[in-house]
Order: C-alpha cells, then sequence, then structure tokens
C-alpha cells in the first residue's frame, strides 16, 4: 500500500468517526463528557497528523509535462463532446464529471449536478440498485448495466452501464455511467452539437412538460410578488416570497434574515422572520398549531442545516434526512424534522451584496408525508428563486 493509500484510508475513517460524534449530539448532557473528550482527540489527530502528511503529498505531487496537460485538455474536450450522456462518478454515485449530452437528458446544468449523487435524479425505487450496483464496479467485480427510470421522465426506462475507471493517483476508481435511453438508434444529423444529441435522445413526455411549465408559473409568480412589493422593506420580501412557496412548492417555508449590518460577516447573527406550516388538526387559538409556534420560537442559531448555509454553505438538498437534528429540536427538546414528518428538504442561502459579503438570510422548505420528494430541478429553480429573493432584499427605494 503506497502513502497516499494509507492517507486515503485514514482519511475515511477519520470522517467516520467525526460522522459518529455528530449523531452523539442527542446524548443527554450528562453524558456528552466523553463524547467532548473523543472530539478533541480527533481534532488533535487532524492538526498534528492528518494536515502534515497531506502537506507532505501535495509537495511531491507532479505537475506534468506540457505534453501531459495538452493530453489532458484533449481528453476532457473529448468526454464533453461524446454524442451519448456519459457522467463520472465515485462509489457512491456522487457526480464528479457530467458531459453535454448527460446536461442534456436530466435537464440539470453539470455544475449544479457536480458534489450530489447521481441517485438524486432516479426515482426512489432506483436508487438503492443503483447506488449497489455502482458501488460493485467500483469495487472491480466487472462492468454492469440495469434499467432506471429519471424524476424528469418516470416512465421511460433508461439503460445504465457502469464500468470501473482507475484514476492516476487516487486510491479509489471512479465509475463511469453510460445513459442509454431507449429509442431508436438512428444515426444524429452532422453538425448537431453533443446538448442537442442528448435532448434528442430522449423527447420530454407530457409530464415532464408539464412540471417544467409548473416551475415557470412558480419561478413568474415568485417574480411578480417580489417586484410588486415596496422596495426598502427586506421584511415583506421575505413575506412575500414565503406566501408564493407555502403549499405550492412546499409544506413549510421557514426563512430566517440577517440584520443589515450583519449580512458581511461570516458569521451572522440570524432571526426568524417567516414560518408558515401546514394547518393543524389540533389549533383552537388561530396561531397555527403548538408545531408552528414552537418552530417559531426556534433560534436559528440551534439549527445546523441553517448554520452551515448561512457560514457560506451551498444548497443542501436531502431527501428522508438521516439525522433527525438537523434542523434543531423544539422546547421540549424533540426533533424538528421527526416531529413534522419531513419526507424531504432544502435549504439554500440568500446571498448577500457582492462577492464575499456573506449571506442575507436562509430559507429552508419542507415537504411532508407522502408528498413527492423534492427533485434536482425543482432545486436548480428554488436556488434561482433564492437569489431573486436576496436581490428584492436588497431594493432600495428610488
Amino acid at each position: 500500500m503506497t502513502e497516499t493509500d494509507a492517507f486515503g484510508d485514514d482519511l475515511a475513517d477519520f470522517v467516520r468517526r467525526v460522522g459518529e460524534l455528530r449523531t452523539a449530539r442527542a446524548l443527554p448532557a450528562d453524558e456528552q463528557q466523553g463524547v467532548l473528550d473523543a472530539a478533541l482527540f480527533e481534532l488533535q489527530h487532524a492538526a498534528e497528523s492528518l494536515w502534515p502528511r497531506y502537506e507532505r503529498l501535495a509537495a511531491r505531487a507532479p505537475d506534468g509535462t506540457t505534453a501531459d496537460r495538452h493530453e489532458r485538455q484533449l481528453l476532457k474536450t473529448l468526454f464533453q463532446r461524446l454524442p451519448l450522456p456519459v457522467v463520472l462518478v465515485d462509489r457512491d454515485t456522487v457526480v464528479r464529471r457530467m458531459n453535454f449530452a448527460a446536461t442534456g437528458l436530466t435537464g440539470v446544468r453539470a455544475g449544479y449536478a457536480t458534489g450530489r449523487p447521481l441517485a438524486g435524479l432516479l426515482v426512489s425505487a432506483d436508487r438503492a440498485p443503483f447506488r449497489t450496483q455502482a458501488a460493485a464496479a467500483a469495487r472491480g467485480e466487472g462492468g454492469r448495466s440495469l434499467s432506471v427510470r429519471l424524476q424528469e421522465r418516470p416512465h421511460d426506462p433508461v439503460r445504465a452501464t457502469l464500468v470501473s475507471l482507475p484514476l492516476p493517483g487516487e486510491p479509489q476508481p471512479a465509475v463511469v455511467v453510460v445513459l442509454q435511453p431507449g429509442v431508436s438508434g438512428a444515426a444524429s444529423p452532422v453538425g448537431m452539437d453533443a446538448g442537442a444529441v442528448g435532448r434528442r435522445l430522449m423527447p420530454p413526455d407530457l409530464a415532464v412538460t408539464t412540471q417544467r411549465a409548473e416551475m415557470l408559473d412558480l419561478v413568474d409568480a415568485m417574480a411578480s410578488a417580489l417586484l410588486g412589493g415596496p422596495p426598502g422593506d427586506a421584511d415583506a420580501a421575505v413575506e412575500a416570497a414565503g406566501r408564493v412557496l407555502h403549499g405550492r412548492f412546499a409544506d413549510w417555508v421557514v426563512i430566517d434574515t440577517a440584520d443589515s449590518d450583519e449580512a458581511s460577516v461570516r458569521r451572522p447573527v440570524l432571526r426568524r422572520t417567516v414560518v408558515l406550516g401546514p394547518p393543524s388538526p389540533d389549533d383552537v387559538s388561530g396561531d397555527g398549531g403548538p408545531l408552528l409556534k414552537a418552530v417559531a420560537e426556534q433560534e436559528p442559531a440551534d439549527c445546523p442545516l441553517v448554520v452551515e448555509a448561512a457560514r457560506g454553505g451551498g444548497p443542501a438538498l436531502q431527501v428522508r434526512p438521516e439525522d433527525a437534528l438537523a434542523f434543531g429540536e423544539d422546547a421540549s427538546g424533540a426533533a424538528v424534522l421527526a416531529r413534522a414528518g419531513v419526507s424531504s428538504l432544502l435549504c439554500l442561502p440568500l446571498p448577500g451584496d457582492g462577492p464575499g459579503g456573506g449571506v442575507a438570510g436562509v430559507l429552508t422548505l419542507f415537504r411532508t408525508g407522502a408528498r413527492r420528494a423534492f427533485s434536482m430541478a425543482e432545486a436548480q429553480a428554488a436556488d434561482v428563486m433564492s437569489r431573486h429573493v436576496a436581490l428584492a432584499m436588497r431594493r432600495r427605494p428610488a
């Protein structure tokens, strides 16, 4: 085993142990002393062992000759221009590269998909089999293929072929996924770009067209609500945005905003501004019920998802969230996600003014019960709307 392999294994074990420590937050306070000691030990291990080893490995990494760099650029161009949809993922199906044809087929930008699981683009029933086959291919058990269905086209199966691809300087092989829609193999016209080929391979059906039209209507309604509000009133802008999203797009809408003088700080102080949830059957006071009141009284700083987004994290999409404490607890100590029955969530930062401007707030959306989970296409639309909300918050009177 090379030093790089050993470092990769050690780092993977460190990440796993940190994940175990994170779940220990649910323990009673009098049992957390041992967890704190373990966390301090892990931090010391990272500072005194992992970081120096990383610096040594990075210092030895060769840049390659000009010919090598030209060859790599050629291969990248070839990958992007392949007429078949091709995606490079790791053993957990997290996307590393996606070519033009794949973006046309899935309807998701490559930049948005990178770092997110490709399995998230599939219908729920096909995710586990796809992850299993990807892991097997990454272990070197040979190429394989299976039929999957994209959320964008649930009625049109796509053949996914998976092949292991060892990468130089990396301990774990990647997996190449070739997506072949079930259509005739007629040759594409000469001169058609790769994105157009991907779209021609699988024409959108009525359900896909309807969903895209709904997203366009939602974005239009959001723009109308924001432009129709009074300039210079950030709270009015987020309240208008919450009303557009509530019910139509999400069962719960929670918006936390930063004070104007805190928006450029690395760790802004947030306040809960908008909380909209489903009607509660035990609501007798007209205030929305006890759960709505509990969420409204939460401190945003006690919600790990919100804190991560406010500190510069990107949009977070989770289906069947594994960490029940990701959105904190209510006053009784019960996990909000479990109490609300959240089946999928989106957490998006509202960007501040200009590069490095911090955040103006955080938008969190929940879907509950049997409602269809957020798709990556919906997450992309919500990301666009979050930027529009941030712009409306900064509008000034003429």
